[in-house]
């Protein structure tokens, strides 16, 4: 049985606010709240899947000090857009 869209984006937000640190809880989950409702499937898909990384990793890549891999380049690139938009 396939997850219905709204309890998927609400798995998906809770999981952005669980992280393992808090910069990471931060900003993730801020961006959840901000752009998962209006997502595609294989956006959904793609977040899920990144959501699996290594929190140090993402925060590396969120904040400029390393290349993200190109399966998540535009998203990380979404991230930090919602970050510069929330911090105006």
């Amino acid at each position: 049985m396939a997850e219905a869209p709204e309890h998927r984006i609400k798995r998906l937000q809770m999981r952005s606010m669980r992280r393992g640190i808090k910069e990471m809880d931060l900003i993730l989950s801020a961006y959840a709240e901000a752009r998962l409702p209006q997502m595609d499937d294989a956006g959904l898909t793609l977040y899920d899947q990144m959501l699996n990384e290594n929190d140090h990793d993402l925060y590396l890549w969120v904040s400029g000090q390393a290349e993200a891999p190109a399966e998540y380049a535009a998203l990380i690139a979404d991230i930090r857009g919602q970050l510069a938009e929330a911090r105006s």
